[in-house]
């Protein structure tokens, strides 16, 4: 693999990082600030939502740019949100550092698929795309618990501030080890918007959302449905949190490699597995070790979905893939924000912690559902399109004269 896939981890990192620590540290935020910690709660959701309208809109905006011009800018703006983050005066503003950071977000997954995808052999794609995930599914390993850590021990500034040095890294990285690539000639705004029009490209993208939104159904409510129901102390809730980021890594990895072989089927077998053991969560999660266990399979189950999503996404926008790739990266967002909201909905009408499971269960299964009719729509078109080239039913052959 190129070193130039390192250097997109190494960004991919920094962002899953500020993502996800600030969920750890919403108390000392809140603390600080005097605020509640559902309005704290603002810092994810803000940043959820950022990255659903920044993946489209910087997209669009870097069209006139190289890809890694685009990659360098965006690195730089996520530096500059997460410094005003780590200064930030008041809650309002640190709000729009949060903002401004997520803009980056999707953006860059989405630019950095395509670069991953374009640095190695056709048949290396998703292992390549892969391979830059791991650098955020790294992140929920080591940067997330300490990123933490170090919130609750020297400040939370501090984390943001180690945050911003991580992007500077990103950032040079970027600059030194990512080849120039011309932009596509002939390629405009509308040969993007185009790719929409594709079913088989929203359909994957609905995908994304239900199939990871199932992932976050449950995971977003770890801390009461551990502590709670499983009987773990506070404090277990950090490495349970790890458990799920070491489940991610390998299954991000899995997912790469099997998805260059056999994509569709990678992602029946990921979703179908998903759904089993978010709806197995229910029983599972009132035992210590076989709640740790799942936990971790979710991890790996979720993640192992992401590379075939994304290049089944670049595969069927082909032509035009940067805009399509960056949506789906604010699909999973989407997804994260809808799963979130719906498992809250049935704790507040009076189910217990492991409710969500079920919300995720179904997501998931709605995604298998999805994956089986694409597929199923593909081999139809496929079917009409020997007939519309050769004139006859397929598999109907023409005498051979000699």
């Amino acid at each position: 693999m190129p070193l130039a896939l390192l250097a997109l981890a190494i960004g991919a990192f920094g962002i899953g990082t500020t993502e996800f620590v600030i969920m750890g540290l919403l108390p000392q935020v809140a603390g600080d600030f005097g605020v509640s910690i559902p309005t704290a709660g603002l810092l994810v959701t803000g940043y959820a939502l950022g990255v659903v309208v920044g993946a489209p809109v910087m997209t669009v905006l870097g069209t006139k740019v190289s890809r890694k011009r685009m990659l360098m800018l965006l690195m730089s703006l996520f530096i500059a949100g997460n410094l005003l983050s780590a200064v930030a005066p008041a809650f309002a503003i640190m709000l729009i550092g949060r903002v401004v950071a997520s803009l980056a977000h999707g953006a860059f997954f989405g630019i950095g698929s395509v670069v991953a995808a374009e640095l190695v052999a056709p048949h290396k794609k998703a292992g390549a795309i892969a391979m830059m995930f791991t650098g955020l599914t790294v992140a929920n390993v080591v940067g997330v618990p300490l990123g933490t850590l170090i919130g609750q021990h020297v400040g939370w500034r501090v984390t943001f501030a180690i945050v911003a040095a991580l992007g500077v890294v990103g950032l040079v990285g970027v600059a030194k080890l990512v080849p120039e690539m011309p932009r596509p000639e002939g390629v405009h705004l509308r040969h993007e918007l185009a790719a929409f029009k594709n079913a088989q490209v929203l359909l994957a993208m609905a995908m994304t959302v239900l199939g990871f939104g199932g992932v976050f159904a449950a995971i977003t409510y770890i801390a009461p449905m551990m502590t709670h129901i499983a009987g773990f102390a506070d404090g277990s809730v950090t490495w349970l949190l790890v458990l799920f980021g070491l489940g991610m890594v390998g299954g991000n990895l899995i997912g790469g490699k099997f998805a260059d072989r056999a994509l569709m089927p990678m992602l029946y077998v990921s979703l179908g597995a998903l759904a089993v053991v978010l709806a197995l969560f229910t029983l599972t999660a009132h035992n210590k070790i076989a709640a740790a266990v799942t936990i971790a399979l979710i991890g790996a189950l979720g993640f192992a979905t992401v590379p075939p999503l994304q290049k089944r996404v670049l595969d069927q926008a082909h032509g035009a893939p940067t805009l399509a790739s960056a949506v789906n990266i604010g699909a999973f967002n989407l997804g994260n924000a809808l799963s979130a909201w719906l498992g809250g909905i049935v704790i507040a009408a009076g189910y217990d912690y492991t409710a969500p499971n079920w919300v995720g269960a179904a997501l998931a299964a709605a995604a298998l559902v999805l994956a089986v009719l694409s597929a199923a729509l593909e081999r139809r078109a496929g079917v009409h399109g020997t007939v519309v080239a050769s004139g006859k039913p397929a598999g109907q052959q023409t005498p051979v004269h000699h």
